[in-house]
């Protein structure tokens, strides 16, 4: 139990760290620009991310009757910007990836803002008067950094030796995955009849809401004319929290396991509900452009 607590309490941060970093790694400022050229797209994901997301989650965690402490965590998963997975996956499923890093990185930044105030809106909801948690100044500023502080030392690297930076990107990206795996394990196995105890209660409202926001993160651009690459990046940045943020947050910034089983569940089935979403919208995108060009191939044959 001891080595499992302290893998959750060094190991995690460290873990967190090494992804953030890696994040780093692979941004420059270009990529803040780079949302002047697509305003639309960004500001129409921003307002998923952080309006509907929290509201839908809210009423989610309602419906439930999930107990506080878990509500709370909900909450603070909802809150957490889009994780680097969403990368890969926008890279998958011919998404817009540059637009997927640009909106990790702001997402990111705007986060340190945004998840304090959500997290301390949940808990004074659903926790009044529980003195032992909320994000008061100092957390706040432990969130920036762990947050910010590893992707700016990542984006220095990347600024100051840029060959360097591109060499690291891969090792750096197998080591986080090494190494979060080893934490999650170790977190897994300190908690274990806690984890289990609320997987069943937990696993229905996490799919829900990781399915509801890859929805609402596809279809929302897609009906104010957002191109459907952007739109797939978006998808997958408001689909896919950064489940590692919450964890981290929940144990030990506020020292609450409880409070991380949500992010906990999430981080794990979001996988499949990811890519099972990811190849519904591949096959209508392939029924489309079989129709289109079975249309093109009739005014061929007509002319």
């Amino acid at each position: 139990m001891a080595m499992g607590s302290a893998l959750t309490t060094i190991g995690l941060p460290v873990a967190l760290g090494i992804i953030m970093f890696g994040l780093g790694l692979t941004l420059t400022l270009g990529d803040f620009a780079r949302v002047g050229k697509h305003p639309k797209a960004v500001v129409i994901a921003l307002v998923c991310q952080l309006l509907l997301l929290p509201a839908l989650c809210f009423g989610l965690v309602l419906a439930f009757q999930l107990s506080p402490v878990l509500a709370v965590g909900m909450m603070l998963l909802a809150a957490s910007p889009g994780g680097t997975t969403a990368n890969l996956y926008s890279h998958l499923f011919r998404g817009d990836v540059a637009l997927n890093i640009s909106l990790t990185a702001i997402n990111s930044v705007i986060a340190v803002v945004t998840l304090p105030i959500i997290a301390n809106l949940a808990i004074a909801f659903f926790m009044p008067g529980d003195p032992t948690l909320g994000l008061q100044l100092s957390k706040v500023l432990e969130v920036f950094a762990i947050v910010l502080l590893p992707v700016a030392l990542g984006m220095l690297v990347r600024w100051w030796k840029p060959r360097f930076a591109d060499a690291m990107d891969k090792p750096v990206r197998i080591a986080s995955v090494i190494i979060l795996i080893v934490v999650i394990a170790g977190a897994v196995y300190s908690n274990i009849d806690i984890l289990v105890a609320n997987f069943a209660s937990l696993a229905l409202i996490t799919v829900l809401f990781c399915l509801l926001s890859l929805t609402i993160g596809y279809w929302v651009p897609k009906l104010f004319g957002v191109r459907r690459a952007q739109a797939v990046a978006s998808g997958f940045e408001i689909g896919i929290h950064n489940a590692t943020l919450a964890i981290v947050i929940a144990q030990t910034v506020l020292g609450s396991v409880e409070l991380s089983l949500p992010a906990a569940v999430y981080g794990v089935l979001m996988f499949f509900v990811a890519a099972a979403f990811g190849f519904v919208i591949r096959g209508r995108v392939g029924s489309v452009d079989s129709g289109r060009s079975a249309g093109v191939g009739a005014i061929e044959v007509a002319d």
